[in-house]
């Protein structure tokens, strides 16, 4: 016997010591994020880790799971919770200890084992915790099993069994190292900063970049779960300024910055200026497709609308479609086309064969990066990015708004655009050309300038992006038609960042 999951409990208080806190929230699209101690305790962990055990079984699929954590001062603890749930429910257990979350997803290749639960809160602030989770390499959960698991744990339906055991996997780092760098050396001497805002990658990216032969300016790369700098996310202004400046202190080719869970990487091109990872996947798509005839991509809809009208990659025959935002939706789209890679706005890129086995790993990325300097020997990064058409794109902007409102505004948003495509009404002055809803809505108008809103799938915010190829003016414009929009609805607050 568990006791059912209480949604709010109290610390300091007996009941917040002796029951599970799971406030039902927690459960997003495609993994699961919570604040600790204030929507989740360590019992409810242990629940969670039982209910995974129960799904794992209901799915079919052999109860054996790779487990590991992020660097926070938490998420040891948080993980030896759920472990003691999953061993309960019946689970083998393969910990892998410290690690960035594609190094689980190497380990069920590399151990034969078809469950991953990997302990981390990705890029959120201090105090957040989650679990990513899968079945079946290398997908992640989406929304139905993530649904059920929902179901499971809250209504405490364990049916826990024996058999569960525990193994620890000593120096499982080498192996996954070892895996990435086995390749022949560039040619070409990079010199690459590599920023790890004081989070789990700096652990392990310094090394493999030195040994596929690249001379390492590391920045920021001392674990410290703090994070005294910064928030480790390669899509915040505050660390692309960094790397800037270590960029150009340093005369670096490139700089790449890492997320705090390790599966995405950002870029600083050679002369300071960010690149957009939707705009990096621009350029690896030129340069993959040009090794490979007929290349197909993924890529979602926050991305750049330059996947579809380069003219480099219309001459080269690469397709391209776009899908729902979301690590697991994208890999899953990647997986189902047998697409050569997926790309999200984000930092999120999924290599399928021969560059990858298909999972999100911001190491992979950046390897990828540096071969295709490597294959571009006479020009730099700047050079690369220079050559793709111009384009006017925002960052991920994200105002705040509840997880029980998100959605329904942004049904609301949706049905507002659809109703103004149907009476001929336009958007920053002009008549719209596309609508997208895959995902939220993406907008499009006459001249190819877009906006999009979405709801967040893993915090209390809506997502928004701009992009024109006609000017700022016209990505402005896109802002204030889309901004206008939310504004009628109270629920939605302040924007983390803007332009």
């Amino acid at each position: 016997m568990f006791p059912k999951p209480k949604a709010v409990l109290f610390p300091n208080t007996y009941a917040f010591e002796s029951e599970p806190m799971v406030k039902p929230t927690g459960f997003r699209e495609y993994d699961a994020r919570w604040l600790f101690n204030k929507e989740i305790n360590l019992m409810g962990v242990q629940a969670l880790g039982m209910g995974l055990g129960a799904l794992i079984a209901e799915l079919g699929v052999k109860q054996e799971i790779v487990t590991g954590h992020d660097f926070r001062g938490y998420s040891a603890s948080i993980k030896y919770a759920l472990i003691s749930g999953l061993m309960a429910s019946g689970c083998k257990v393969h910990d892998i200890g410290l690690a960035v979350t594609p190094m689980a997803y190497f380990a069920q290749f590399d151990l034969d084992v078809p469950c991953v639960a990997m302990v981390t809160a990705s890029h959120n602030d201090n105090g957040w915790t989650g679990v990513k989770m899968g079945a079946n390499r290398p997908l992640t959960f989406g929304p139905d099993e993530m649904n059920r698991l929902k179901e499971i744990v809250l209504n405490a339906a364990f049916g826990n069994r024996s058999g569960g055991s525990y193994r620890f996997h000593e120096d499982f780092p080498a192996r996954y190292i070892a895996d990435l760098t086995n390749r022949p050396k560039l040619k070409r001497k990079l010199k690459v900063v590599a920023a790890c805002g004081n989070g789990t990658a700096g652990a392990f990216a310094p090394q493999v970049l030195e040994a596929i032969g690249c001379e390492v300016i590391p920045l920021d790369t001392e674990l410290d779960y703090t994070f005294p700098k910064y928030n480790p996310n390669p899509e915040d202004m505050e660390m692309l300024h960094a790397i800037r400046d270590a960029v150009l202190a340093h005369k670096a080719d490139v700089g790449l910055g890492f997320d705090g869970d390790g599966d995405r990487c950002g870029v600083v091109d050679n002369t300071g200026e960010e690149i957009f990872a939707d705009k990096v996947g621009v350029m690896l798509a030129r340069d993959m497709s040009a090794i490979h005839k007929d290349a197909q991509f993924v890529v979602d809809v926050k991305s750049t609308g330059l996947f579809i009208t380069d003219p480099v990659l219309q001459a080269q025959g690469a397709k391209t479609v776009y899908w729902k935002t979301g690590h697991s939706y994208m890999k899953r789209r990647t997986n189902e086309l047998n697409a050569l890679a997926g790309f999200e706005k984000s930092g999120h890129f999924f290599f399928n064969k021969p560059f990858g086995r298909g999972y999100d790993d911001g190491l992979v990325s950046a390897i990828a990066i540096c071969e295709m300097l490597d294959r571009a020997p006479g020009k730099s990064m700047s050079d690369l990015k220079d050559a793709l058409p111009k384009t006017w794109s925002s960052p991920t902007m994200s105002p705040h708004c509840a997880d029980e409102a998100k959605y329904g505004v942004v049904d609301a948003v949706v049905k507002h655009f659809e109703a103004l495509q149907k009476q001929g009404g336009q958007v920053a002055g002009q008549p719209i050309r596309d609508l997208v809803t895959v995902n939220g809505v993406r907008v499009t108008v006459a001249d190819g300038s877009w906006g999009l809103v979405r709801a967040s799938s893993n915090k209390p915010e809506l997502v928004v992006v701009v992009e024109s190829p006609v000017s700022e003016r016209r990505m402005r414009d896109m802002f204030e038609a889309m901004d206008s929009v939310l504004r009628t609805h109270p629920e939605v607050g302040e924007y983390n960042q803007k332009i």
